[in-house]
């Protein structure tokens, strides 16, 4: 789930080796918690949040019976 999860969403940001996941495994569900560079978190809020359901929505086909969660979090901006 975790390399399917950074295969989508790398392509997608500006600043892909700013994306980290903890990945979070429950009886029923696994949560991706993704953290993105904050200049990228408006990609995944397009209209309608589009891109972030449809990353979503593979993401909740691949875990098949098992539910699939992505959350965004926005990183820490670095320090100069």
């Amino acid at each position: 789930m975790l390399e399917l999860a950074l295969h989508l969403i790398r392509p997608i940001v500006r600043h892909p080796d700013a994306v980290a996941i903890n990945v979070i495994e429950g009886e029923d569900a696994t949560i991706l918690e993704t953290v993105v560079h904050p200049d990228d978190l408006a990609l995944f809020h397009d209209e309608d949040d589009r891109v972030l359901r449809a990353v979503r929505t593979i993401l909740s086909a691949a875990a098949g019976r098992k539910q699939a969660t992505l959350e965004l979090v926005e990183s820490e901006p670095a320090e100069a």
